[in-house]
């Protein structure tokens, strides 16, 4: 494989707890409180387009404005004091330059949150490309489309790509864009589908060793 593809939240940064959270707790009561939504519905889907879902299917109880206000300041909180870095990530994205391999952020989130992980756990100069889905004119995941663009952006095929995913709907994603998924399984998500993966890791060290297995294999 050329290049290798990580989604931040849960992947490289351990926020996908928080974020599940603070989506069943408050976001979801907030905005449609007559409904009981899985968090996996939306998970994985761009914040600001979880709102416009959420209003297309069920209708929702709060501004637009109030509900993307009350993510930004969850946000700034959780990646500035909250997570921690997975282990083992330096190291990896370290052996991969080593080894020539094209690396890069592909989140939903926008660039203002994956600044401060980059920022935080000094890895500004670790990747090759970052890449958020706001950059894009078209939809936000388990459609292909952000996936599709940055293979473009790295120069690849997409099934020349290896993409780390944790969450159905990005898992879903990048199956739809035909690379090759590796599925990092986390309590936060539960028990989502992860067939359309290629190998499902269980730890850190389960998904540096798939990355690398997979990369040498190419």
């Amino acid at each position: 494989m050329s290049a290798v593809l990580f989604d931040m939240d849960g992947v490289l940064v351990d926020s996908e707890d928080y974020w599940v959270e603070f989506q069943r707790e408050e976001i979801l009561p907030a905005a449609v409180p007559d409904e009981d939504i899985d968090v996996a519905e939306v998970s994985g889907m761009n914040y600001a387009e979880i709102y416009d879902y959420l209003e297309e299917e069920y209708g929702t109880a709060i501004s637009r404005e109030e509900y993307l206000q009350k993510f930004e300041e969850a946000a700034e909180t959780l990646y500035t004091e909250r997570v921690e870095l997975l282990e083992g990530t330096h190291e990896l994205l370290a052996e991969l330059d080593e080894r020539g391999v094209t690396t890069a952020v592909v989140s939903s989130s926008p660039h203002d949150w994956i600044g401060m992980v980059l920022e935080r756990f000094e890895l500004e100069d670790a990747f090759d490309r970052v890449i958020s889905a706001e950059e894009i004119d078209g939809s936000s995941k388990p459609a292909p489309d952000v996936f599709e663009y940055a293979a473009e952006e790295v120069g690849v095929s997409t099934d020349d790509c290896v993409v780390v995913e944790d969450s159905e709907n990005g898992i879903e994603a990048a199956d739809r864009a035909d690379t090759i998924v590796v599925a990092y399984r986390i309590d936060a998500h539960g028990d989502i589908d992860y067939s359309p993966a290629d190998r499902v890791a269980d730890s850190p060290a389960e998904v540096r060793e798939s990355v690398l297995e997979l990369v040498a294999a190419a």
